[in-house]
């Protein structure tokens, strides 16, 4: 077992370690924040228990790539927060998918690719993240169940 120890000093930035070392490599690195919201909706042209009114517990995985800035980051993920917050959640969180989303079934297979244009359109929009791009995003309907769109589907296709 090792043993406990206190910081003696705690490093300085231009003392102990200077700005040009903060950033390690100049690799594509891949960055992930996940979030939950909760929504009713219902399935058009379904016959089963969805095609009724009723509501999920949404929990989304969002994957970002990109290269780190100076100081070793991609993106921040407080950054990626306050762009879910604004730009997508506003939609979804205890809404009726059916009414706030644009005209589709609200399947997770299609809100899932709506999510992923408007993530890479906020990205775009900010265009201050070196390289940033959006990898992947699932959404799970229920905790076993969940739709994915990638990148390399969604630009080749």
């Amino acid at each position: 077992m090792s043993e406990f120890i206190i910081v003696d000093k705690l490093q300085k930035i231009d003392e102990d370690i200077h700005r040009n070392q903060l950033n390690y490599h100049t690799k594509r690195v891949l960055i992930s924040k996940e979030f939950t919201f909760d929504a009713a909706h219902h399935l058009h042209n379904y016959e089963g228990k969805c095609k009724n009114l009723h509501g999920h517990t949404y929990r989304v995985v969002l994957g970002l790539s990109g290269y780190t800035d100076e100081r070793g980051l991609v993106i921040d993920f407080g950054d990626i927060k306050a762009i879910w917050k604004q730009k997508i959640e506003i939609h979804l969180d205890h809404r009726y998918l059916n009414e706030t989303l644009p005209p589709m079934n609200t399947t997770a297979e299609n809100i899932v690719v709506w999510i992923y244009e408007k993530l890479t359109e906020a990205l775009h929009d900010e265009q201050r993240y070196n390289g940033a791009r959006v990898e992947f995003i699932r959404l799970y309907e229920t905790p076993t169940s969940y739709a994915e769109a990638r990148r390399e589907w969604m630009e080749v296709e």
